[in-house]
């Protein structure tokens, strides 16, 4: 049905969109669980209404979670992540692109270097830096162009810390804001290095060794709530 209806509107088959409606390894938009969620939540419409509807759910009910940072297959693919329900940016974006690949919508995952100013000073010390590199984000085919979307942070987090929660109209990016309610820096990004059709996991691998040697030394210190830390950083400031 999809594929028709890219062939209607483009004259010809999008190779380059038809490919990204298969499921992947980590995207895996066939399994029941991801087809079941895509269905109820996208509802009925046009493209563009029904991936809206499945980022707001993908980012509102699946909790942000930095502390479910792993490298292990299993829990990066977007069934884990909806089973879990929570995730840290990464597995969120494959879930959002399963989501629309399963809803007939052609989606990809995107991978960017961010400087985030909104993390607890413990979770900063875990990762010895506060770039967060190969941040995950989603590209969805709408209108007959790729579209950028960050389902990262649930409405909860960010009212909770006074940070815009990121609206999405499936007709302009919508990635991280610059600046909180406050005014204070919020999110910077540094590098975007493109997106794929499916998550990378040997190029991420590469990526965290380098950058996170800690983090991946340490998985038992990968427990805790980043929300309670940061209050508590709070009262003590």
């Amino acid at each position: 049905m999809a594929v028709n209806a890219l062939n209607r509107m483009n004259g010809h088959m999008n190779v380059e969109t038809h490919d990204y409606l298969a499921p992947g390894d980590f995207i895996d938009s066939g399994q029941a669980a991801i087809q079941a969620f895509a269905r109820d939540r996208a509802g009925v419409g046009e493209d563009r209404q029904r991936a809206v509807r499945l980022y707001y759910a993908v980012r509102d009910e699946i909790r942000y979670d930095p502390y479910t940072f792993s490298l292990d297959p299993v829990h990066l693919r977007a069934s884990a992540t909806l089973a879990a329900g929570r995730g840290y940016c990464v597995p969120k974006a494959c879930l959002l692109a399963a989501c629309a690949r399963a809803a007939g919508i052609p989606a990809r995952i995107g991978l960017a270097d961010v400087k985030n100013h909104l993390a607890s000073e413990r979770l900063l010390r875990l990762m010895q830096t506060d770039i967060f590199y190969h941040h995950g984000y989603t590209e969805l085919w709408l209108g007959g162009r790729w579209v950028k979307a960050t389902p990262a942070f649930n409405i909860e987090l960010c009212e909770r810390f006074g940070v815009k929660a990121l609206e999405f109209d499936g007709r302009e990016d919508a990635l991280m804001h610059e600046f909180d309610t406050a005014g204070r820096r919020h999110m910077q990004y540094l590098a975007d290095h493109g997106p794929r059709a499916d998550l990378p996991l040997a190029e991420l691998e590469a990526v965290y060794r380098k950058h996170y040697p800690r983090l991946l030394a340490a998985p038992d210190e990968l427990r805790g709530d980043m929300g309670v830390e940061i209050e508590r950083e709070k009262a003590q400031s």
